[in-house]
C-alpha cells in the first residue's frame, strides 16, 4: 500500500501552530514511508474563506519547509462530485429526503427538552415512500443506526466506542442542493486515495458520523490517527493569551524553520529520549505509535533551546538565506552584498548561543554597521579618557602585528600588563570601539573577521 496523507486546513484564519503540527505529522509520515503528502483547502464556508487566508496557509507551510505533492485542491470546486455521492446514497436507500421545516425541528427539540429526552432530531420523513413526498424544499439526510454501538480503531487513541443513539441523521445536502462539509471530507479523502487521516482529536466525534458514509458507499476506510491538542504552559488550550499562536508570527519573531519542525515534532511525539534531531532522522523515526494520548504543553523556553541548537548546527550559507527571508518577512531592509559577505565570514562566532534571528543580528552588529561606529549608551560608557589613551597606544602595535589570534592576544595582553590591568579590563573598550555594543562576540573574533585595516581604523575613530 502506498501511503497517502493530507493536510486539509480551512482558509477562515491564519495557519495556527496546532495546524502546523498536524501538517508536520502528515508530512513526516508520508515522507518517511515514501508516500504522498497532499494539500486540500477546505473552503466550503464561502462566507468566511478568504484568498488572503489561503495564501497565508501556503506561505506558512512553505516557511516551515513542508512541501506538498501536486497542486493544492479546493474542496468547494468539487461540490458537484459531493452532491453526486449524496444522490447515490439516496438511490441506494442509505439516505432520504426530509421536508421538515426549521420551525418543526425546533418544536421537536423544545418538546424533547421538556420531556428530558434526546434533542437529536428524528425526522418523520425517514421511511416515507417517495410517492408520498410533497412538492416542497427538502434536505437529504443520512440514515444513521438508532441502536447498538460502533467501535472504531484509532492508531493513537486505541479502540473508541460510540453509542449509535448519539448519532443523528445528519444532513448531506442542504435545501439548495449544496453539500455539507462532513460529506465533502469523506468524498475527497476517498477520491484522493487518502490512506491515513492524521488530525486533531477534536475531530474524533466526527469520525463516527463520517464512518457511516464510508459504510454506506462500501468504500475502504483510512487508518485514523487523532492527535491530542496543544495546551499552553498553564494546561489550557493554546491561545493568544499564551503568546504567538500562528506560524507567520513565529517566522516574524525569527525562529528558524528547522528548529520549529524539530520542536513541533517533539510536541506530542517522541523517539526515546531524543530531543534534537534532523529532518532525515525525524522522517526515519516518525510513526503513529510514538504519539501520546495526552495533550502536549507548549514550552517557549524549550522551543528557544532547540532553535538555538539548530542555528549552531546550520550550514552558514543556508542560515544566511533564511536570515534574508526573515528580514523580508518583517519588512526590514535586505542585507547588502558587503553585509552578506561579512555575515558569512563571521558566522562561526555568531551562531553559538543565538536562539532566534534577532539575537543573531544583534551579535552581528559589528559586521552590519559601518564607520564611524556609533556606540550605544552602555558601550559609550566604556570609552573613558583613560581607555581611549590605552587604545591610542594599542593601535600602532596592532598595525605592525601579524593578523592571527595568538599574536593579537599577545599584543593586547602586553598593553594591559603595561598599564597594570587585566586583559578583561580592556575587552570593554575594545568591544565598544569595534562593535558599538557592550555585548558582542569575542574581541579577537571581531578583529579577525574585520581584518587589520578596518580594526585599526575603528580603534583610531574611538580613541580620538
Amino acid at each position: 500500500m502506498t501511503v497517502v496523507t493530507r493536510f486539509a486546513p480551512s482558509p477562515t484564519g491564519a495557519l495556527h501552530i496546532g495546524g502546523a503540527r498536524t501538517a508536520l505529522f502528515n508530512w513526516l509520515y508520508a515522507r518517511g514511508h515514501s508516500g504522498t503528502f497532499l494539500l486540500r483547502i477546505e473552503d466550503t464556508d464561502r462566507a468566511r474563506s478568504t484568498d488572503e487566508n489561503r495564501q497565508a496557509i501556503l506561505d506558512g507551510l512553505t516557511w516551515l519547509g513542508l512541501d506538498w505533492d501536486g497542486e493544492p485542491t479546493s474542496q468547494a470546486a468539487r461540490a458537484d462530485r459531493h452532491a453526486e455521492v449524496a444522490h447515490q446514497m439516496l438511490a441506494a436507500g442509505h439516505a432520504y429526503k426530509c421536508f421538515s421545516t426549521q420551525d418543526e425541528i425546533e418544536a421537536f427539540r423544545e418538546q424533547a427538552r421538556a420531556e428530558k429526552t434526546s434533542t437529536l432530531f428524528q425526522s418523520p420523513w425517514r421511511d416515507v415512500p417517495a410517492a408520498e413526498h410533497p412538492d416542497l424544499p427538502f434536505v437529504v439526510r443520512l440514515k444513521a443506526p438508532r441502536a447498538g454501538n460502533t467501535t472504531l480503531h484509532d492508531a493513537v487513541q486505541g479502540d473508541v466506542t460510540w453509542t449509535n443513539d448519539q448519532l443523528d441523521d445528519m444532513i448531506l445536502l442542504r435545501s439548495d442542493g449544496s453539500p455539507v462539509y462532513m460529506l465533502a471530507v469523506v468524498v475527497d479523502d476517498h477520491d484522493m486515495g487518502v490512506t491515513h487521516v492524521i488530525r486533531g482529536d477534536d475531530h474524533l466525534a466526527n469520525a463516527f458520523r463520517q464512518n457511516l458514509i464510508y459504510e454506506a458507499m462500501g468504500w475502504p476506510k483510512p487508518v485514523l490517527a487523532h492527535i491530542p491538542l496543544i495546551y499552553g504552559p498553564d494546561g489550557k488550550k493554546l491561545s493568544k493569551r499564551h503568546g504567538a499562536t500562528g506560524a507567520a508570527e513565529y517566522q516574524a519573531l525569527g525562529y528558524p524553520a528547522a528548529g520549529m519542525r524539530n520542536y513541533l515534532a517533539r510536541l506530542g511525539w517522541s523517539h526515546g529520549d531524543d530531543e534534537f534531531f534532523t529532518d532525515e532522522q525525524a522522517k526515519a523515526w516518525f510513526d503513529l505509535d510514538g504519539i501520546g494520548k495526552s495533550p502536549a504543553r507548549f514550552d517557549f523556553k524549550k522551543l528557544e533551546h532547540i532553535c538555538g541548537q539548530h542555528i549552531a548546527a546550520a550550514d552558514d550559507a543556508a542560515l544566511l538565506r533564511e536570515l534574508q527571508a526573515f528580514l523580508a518577512a518583517t519588512g526590514a531592509a535586505p542585507l547588502t552584498d558587503t553585509q552578506s559577505d561579512g555575515m558569512v565570514k563571521a558566522m562561526y562566532c555568531l551562531k553559538e548561543r543565538a536562539k532566534i534571528f534577532p539575537e543573531l543580528i544583534e551579535k552581528a552588529h559589528f559586521v552590519l554597521t559601518s564607520r564611524p561606529v556609533s556606540p550605544d549608551e552602555k558601550a559609550a560608557a566604556q570609552l573613558t579618557d583613560v581607555s581611549r589613551g590605552i587604545l591610542r597606544e594599542l593601535t600602532p602595535q596592532l598595525q605592525n602585528a601579524s593578523w592571527d589570534r595568538d599574536t593579537l592576544e599577545g599584543v593586547v595582553a602586553s598593553v594591559a600588563e603595561a598599564h597594570d590591568t587585566k586583559l578583561g579590563k580592556l575587552a570593554g573598550p575594545l568591544r565598544a570601539a569595534l562593535s558599538g555594543r557592550a555585548v558582542s562576540p569575542s574581541v579577537f573574533d571581531m578583529m579577525l573577521v574585520l581584518g587589520k585595516e578596518e580594526t585599526v581604523a575603528r580603534l583610531q575613530d574611538a580613541s580620538n
